[in-house]
């Protein structure tokens, strides 16, 4: 489970929310309410006040890069700090199995210039789920995507629900909401409520 008590920065919160082991909530809300500020403090990315915990594991416990690799975070925009796709991945051939999963079993040869952005969104969620996180935290993971390419990354996904791995999920496709969410929240007035609270 992971857990949030009071999160807050200058700019959003403060929010409390629980996402169950293999639970995935999906965040809507119009742009620029602090969907994605939320996700970069749940990673400790911004300053932030509040607690966040992963089962019985409080944030604080342990050193940031600890946190990011059990709670990882697939940005809207992934960094890229090496040539080749493969320098980007600790373990290639446990990289491949994810790779083929969504129809890219070469990748890991190819050049980071010359990824469309639909490829660089797809590998990003191969590179953070190879070090095999214990939740995930996901910011319009197929926005760039085709309906093939969407329909298999829902697929890994639906993987790691099964594991019992909780996804908080931003998303602009009520389709994508409905298809994955346990439940759905929105970002509103700088925090998150139920989706059934909004005014219709």
């Amino acid at each position: 489970m992971l857990t949030l008590r009071q999160l807050e920065t200058d700019l959003i919160g403060p929010i409390t929310v629980s996402i169950e082991a293999g639970e995935c909530v999906t965040v809507v809300g119009a742009s620029g309410t602090g969907k994605s500020l939320l996700l970069r403090a749940i990673v400790d990315l911004d300053p932030n006040r509040g607690c966040v915990s992963l089962g019985s594991q409080d944030r604080s416990s342990v050193s940031a890069d600890q946190w990011r690799r059990l709670v990882a975070l697939v940005p809207a925009e992934s960094g890229w700090w090496a040539d080749r796709v493969g320098d980007h991945f600790e373990d290639e051939t446990k990289a491949a199995v994810l790779l083929s999963a969504l129809a890219m079993p070469d990748a890991l040869d190819w050049e980071v210039s010359r990824l469309s952005t639909g490829e660089r969104h797809r590998l990003a969620i191969c590179r953070a789920l190879h070090v095999q996180p214990k939740a995930l935290l996901l910011d319009e993971p197929t926005a760039a995507l085709d309906d093939a390419a969407t329909e298999r990354v829902e697929m890994l996904l639906t993987q790691q629900l099964s594991l019992g791995i909780p996804i908080l999920m931003v998303t602009h496709d009520p389709r994508q909401a409905k298809r994955l969410g346990n439940r759905t929240l929105v970002m509103q007035d700088k925090t998150l409520v139920n989706s059934e609270e909004t005014p219709a």
